[in-house]
């Protein structure tokens, strides 16, 4: 048998109250993409930090093509072939690309940086990943996932054979998407080894040779090639059967909440937008990348002007100038970017999801109301199965899925009639998932309006009563919940044809 290019043994690893590696076995052969699994808090970020050289391991052995070593830094980890691509990406956006392939290790002619030989040296890296761009060219100039493919070059830099990619298309569009796997498939092919972590399942089932699981800190299981289902997947990551992931009731549709007509955002100012939500409905909002999803969202919120139109609350002319317009209307936006536009990271839990409510809570508008403030923060957390050490811990220290719950509760506790909700469960596990859309269903259950935009096909049909779809900036058209499967949702997402009610 082919020996692994790399193997971990027993691997053990604790922090203050948490057991967070509990005897990890896992392996990689040579040109292998081997998927690591686990919902968050699984351990898998710990894992890829003891091998990436950023941690250690409190007991268990490391073997590179059957030599044990130690990975005691970054520098140890790089030196053995070992390099880490972080979800947020490592690179200085005021260089250019071979700059950033080579940055700390600079090729050195006489004392002095040799250019030429660096742009010479990174243009060879960025063709061989099929890369059409000149070297010389700005970072900050360059989609999300041609950064992407700097950061690639910059690991085969350093001679990489194992590259570690944590949550690569995250925030790539599908082409880029499909770009970076074709990408994979040729360091496949060169003998690169790719251990890969995601949360979209989808992805795994396209482009692993097999599946490592972590549950609690353990092995759960392993799949390869047929083996690789979405429903088996599942199964080891929550150690239970999925079949209720979606559990869609179909509920009693009230009234008319909101209505747009004619409105134009300013991203799309040519195209006008018309349509109604009702209460206790869930409604998807589909499209591709760069559809007008978010600017839809911002208008109706009243984060952006919109540039037309007319929008109803309740019947009511609704104007928003300003987000405190539309909260005052009972519109909450839940954003796409919790970590930058939901949350104060480096605020606790408990001032995160008080801080909307703040003069709601307060003594006269004047003094913050400490009681009344720790009453909601319990409540929320409760209700929503936030799990936090203490109210006091920092946000920036939970999982996607508890920030995401936070953001959630925070607007919740100002009891609003119309939810938006723009991609509400990126980056999070399947547990935290199934929590969120079980949320969404009893928020419409009670009456609510929730409206939700979604880039998952999956998700869009297991959730939504109906759903609305848009293509370039305007509505290409809106499906029943008996009309809806993937096929409909694309033709009308990619302008192949319209479909009006």
């Amino acid at each position: 048998m082919m020996q692994p290019v790399l193997a971990v043994k027993q691997i053990h690893k604790s922090f203050p109250g948490v057991h967070a590696l509990k005897g990890v076995d896992a392996s990689l052969m040579p040109g292998e993409v081997l998927a690591l699994l686990g919902e968050n808090g699984a351990g898998k970020s710990t894992l890829m930090k003891i091998l990436a050289g950023l941690q250690g391991a409190d007991s268990g052995d490391i073997f590179l093509e059957g030599k044990k070593v130690a990975l005691g830094s970054a520098a140890a980890a790089i030196s053995h072939g070992i390099a880490l691509i972080h979800q947020e990406l490592n690179l200085a956006e005021n260089l250019d690309a071979a700059a950033n392939v080579f940055l700390g290790r600079e090729p050195v002619t006489l004392g002095f940086v040799n250019r030429r030989a660096m742009h010479e040296r990174a243009q060879l890296l960025l063709d061989r990943l099929g890369f059409c761009l000149p070297s010389s060219t700005q970072v900050e100039d360059l989609s999300p996932g041609k950064k992407q493919l700097v950061e690639i070059a910059k690991a085969l830099a350093t001679n990489a054979r194992i590259l570690i990619m944590d949550e690569p298309t995250s925030s790539l569009t599908q082409s880029e998407t499909d770009l970076l796997f074709e990408v994979i498939g040729g360091l496949r092919k060169d003998g690169v080894s790719v251990i890969y972590i995601s949360h979209r399942l989808h992805e795994i089932k396209r482009i692993a040779d097999r599946v490592t699981v972590l549950r609690d800190g353990e092995n759960a299981g392993e799949l390869t090639n047929e083996q690789i289902t979405h429903e088996a997947m599942v199964r080891l990551m929550v150690g239970r059967e999925m079949s209720d992931h979606y559990q869609h009731r179909s509920g009693d549709i009230g009234e008319e909440v909101f209505s747009v007509n004619g409105l134009r955002t300013l991203r799309h100012p040519r195209e006008a937008l018309s349509f109604s939500l009702h209460r206790g409905e869930i409604v998807g909002l589909a499209g591709l990348v760069g559809a007008g999803r978010t600017e839809l969202m911002a208008a109706i919120s009243g984060v952006d002007r919109n540039a037309g139109g007319e929008m109803r609350v309740n019947g009511k002319l609704y104007r928003p100038r300003t987000p405190r317009d539309g909260i005052t209307e009972g519109i909450a936006l839940i954003p796409e970017d919790r970590k930058d536009h939901g949350l104060v990271l480096d605020f606790s839990v408990g001032d995160n999801l008080t801080l909307p409510s703040l003069v709601d809570q307060s003594r006269m508008s004047l003094f913050r109301n400490a009681k009344k403030e720790a009453e909601l923060t319990s409540a929320q957390t409760q209700s929503l199965q936030i799990k936090a050490s203490h109210p006091g811990q920092q946000a920036r220290l939970l999982s996607g899925g508890n920030q995401q719950k936070i953001v959630i509760g925070k607007w919740l506790a100002k009891n609003p009639s119309l939810l938006l909700l723009d991609e509400p469960t990126r980056g999070i596990d399947v547990g935290a998932k199934r929590e969120i859309y079980q949320l969404m269903e009893s928020l419409a259950t009670a009456g609510k309006c929730v409206f939700f935009a979604s880039s998952d096909l999956e998700e869009i049909l297991g959730i939504a009563d109906r759903v609305i779809v848009m293509h370039e900036g305007r509505i290409a058209g809106e499906l029943s919940r008996d009309e809806l499967s993937e096929q409909a949702i694309m033709n009308l997402a990619t302008g192949m044809e319209a479909v009006h009610h």
